[in-house]
């Protein structure tokens, strides 16, 4: 009978390197699908920050963890093989949360069809979580305003370089911050974004006083790190701090330090943390949003993409070292 390879978390994440005795692949038979069921042959496999807190047991979350001995956590693309559901047809394309697996069965809850003639990279790298989070986190929590400037962390990310588009779309300054100067020079030569500034290079702190000299209006925190508190001091009065994600901090056992407070009252900015499940029910109208800037071909983006199920486990790794360049996928 013929089989297939998924993927379960066997112990939670502790901090480090992402190593292949946290998991368990395992080895099953192709399912037929059931009354009201499609079965899925999973294309591509997206890879997420968001997936380290996932590994974690932190019941305190936006999101429950991932369960010991149940198939990690993903989104993904899948074509339907099989369908026992009007819904449905065979050679359908759909995205959703799929897992860490090479095939499964559905009810069809919570899958999307991918419209005709948008190709799996295109859909993972701009209309699903990547596109959906700038969109969210640029326009409802930072709310731009031309002629403003815009920091944004992980600037050359599946997340950063979105924001840092579509912020410069609407007239404003932007300022990338990335981990190398091969993903800076993407960031200002392809992306249009007015300068940026490589956290590994000297003198950050005068780099980013000489690219910001009206002081900045928003940040859109990726990462965390050193950057941050040099960012929070140039913050404008009346400025909005976005927080989106802290990679520097996933891998920690004890998180770095944040900012002094004072600022905040001082110059009396906003800070919000947001997250995308808590806005599934806007995804229309995000789309309705995002989807203009993409025909107008104001938006562009890049892919690392990796071969095969296993490759999953050590490309989560890419995240930490920040090797990885573009929106991270795992074609099967």
């Amino acid at each position: 009978m013929p089989s297939y390879n998924e993927i379960k978390l066997s112990k939670h994440f502790a901090g480090g390197p992402v190593t292949p005795d946290l998991f368990e692949v395992v080895s099953k038979n192709i399912p037929e699908p059931g009354e009201g069921q499609i079965l899925l042959k999973q294309t591509h496999m997206s890879l997420d920050p968001a997936m380290f807190g996932w590994m974690t047991p932190d019941t305190e979350s936006y999101i429950p963890p991932v369960a010991l001995g149940s198939t990690m956590r993903s989104s993904g693309i899948a074509e339907v093989i099989a369908s026992n559901n009007p819904d449905f047809a065979v050679g359908d394309q759909v995205m959703g949360m799929t897992g860490w697996a090479e095939y499964l069965l559905s009810t069809g809850e919570g899958l999307n069809k991918v419209p005709p003639g948008v190709d799996a990279q295109t859909a993972l790298s701009v209309f699903a979580l990547p596109g959906l989070t700038a969109t969210q986190g640029l326009f409802n929590v930072g709310k731009p305003k031309a002629g403003e400037t815009l920091v944004v962390s992980g600037g050359a990310g599946s997340v950063g370089s979105l924001v840092g588009q579509l912020a410069k779309a609407e007239g404003l300054r932007v300022i990338g911050v990335a981990g190398s100067d091969e993903k800076c020079a993407w960031m200002v030569d392809e992306l249009g974004f007015d300068g940026a500034i490589n956290y590994k290079s000297d003198d950050i702190e005068g780099q980013l006083s000489a690219l910001t000299p009206k002081g900045i209006d928003i940040y859109f925190e990726n990462t965390g790190g050193p950057v941050q508190n040099l960012v929070f001091e140039r913050m404008n009065a009346h400025g909005r701090i976005v927080v989106c994600g802290m990679i520097a901090d996933y891998a920690k056992e004890v998180p770095g330090p944040g900012p002094n407070w004072i600022p905040v009252i001082k110059k009396r900015l906003t800070i919000e943390g947001f997250t995308m499940p808590d806005h599934f029910h806007q995804v229309p109208e995000l789309l309705a949003k995002l989807t203009p800037y993409v025909m107008a071909g104001k938006i562009k983006y890049r892919c690392h993409v990796l071969d095969g199920l296993e490759s999953a486990i050590s490309g989560l790794n890419l995240f930490i070292t920040g090797e990885n360049k573009g929106k991270l996928l795992v074609k099967l």
